[in-house]
């Protein structure tokens, strides 16, 4: 996932995403614990997915928290 698609959704499809790659994240490492995972790397990919979303969640709530002032004076 590229981190201009995740800016432009709403708050309420971030947290949907999150709560999306957290149950596949889950899932790929109870795949992997039982040795049936065909790509190890989905996890690193999922892991960098979810720091994505979680990284534009905290822009926005700052960006919200700010009144929209990017804090530049």
């Amino acid at each position: 996932m590229k981190i201009n698609d995740i800016k432009y959704l709403s708050v309420a499809e971030l947290n949907a995403k999150l709560k999306e790659l957290n149950s596949e994240l889950f899932n790929l490492r109870f795949s992997h614990a039982t040795r049936s995972l065909a790509n190890p790397m989905a996890i690193h990919n999922v892991k960098k997915d979810i720091a994505r979303v979680k990284t534009v969640l905290r822009e926005k709530e700052l960006e919200i928290n700010n009144g929209g002032n990017d804090g530049n004076k």
